[in-house]
């Protein structure tokens, strides 16, 4: 099982993500899963199936949710440096090439949101950048091709 760093508020998030499915999505499926039994022949009852279906679903969603909590470990926000590039420190990057620059904060893989500038640790953009320091490149195989970011400024 692989170990998922994340903060605290990661964590909290996950968590309460879990308490909703456990103790208000799973029990209104089952509600409607007791309804759609209630009409007769389940051979034919598209609204039984349907219901059995979204209940499997929850039912995975909750066990990944589960394996992700298991394994989680929280991240010391306090020992984070901007010395180099690692998880939780904010990277404003120029693309060699076109000059475009970007900022993104490094986050674990369950609390990336590239809309939010949150960049998953798992992306081959962070791995590449990470244990970069200010004014070194960094080489990113990505599925377009290889692409050099120089790294221009590293924040918390």
């Amino acid at each position: 099982m692989a170990v998922t760093y994340m903060t605290a508020d990661g964590y909290k998030k996950l968590v309460d993500d879990l308490n909703e499915m456990e103790n208000i999505q799973r029990p209104a499926i089952s509600k409607l899963i007791a309804e759609a039994r209630d009409k007769g022949d389940l051979s034919e009852n598209a609204e039984y199936d349907a219901a059995k279906e979204a209940q499997g679903m929850l039912e995975m969603k909750i066990a990944q949710l589960k394996d992700i909590l298991g394994s989680a470990r929280m991240i010391d926000e306090t020992k984070i440096s901007t010395h180099e590039v690692q998880i939780l420190t904010r990277v404003k990057i120029k693309n060699v090439k076109s000059g475009q620059v970007m900022t993104y904060l490094i986050v674990s893989e369950s609390e990336a949101n590239l809309k939010e500038g949150k960049l998953s640790v798992t992306t081959p953009i962070a791995k590449g950048l990470l244990g970069k320091k200010v004014g070194e490149k960094a080489s990113v195989n990505v599925p377009s091709g290889a692409m050099e970011f120089e790294v221009m400024e590293i924040t918390l």
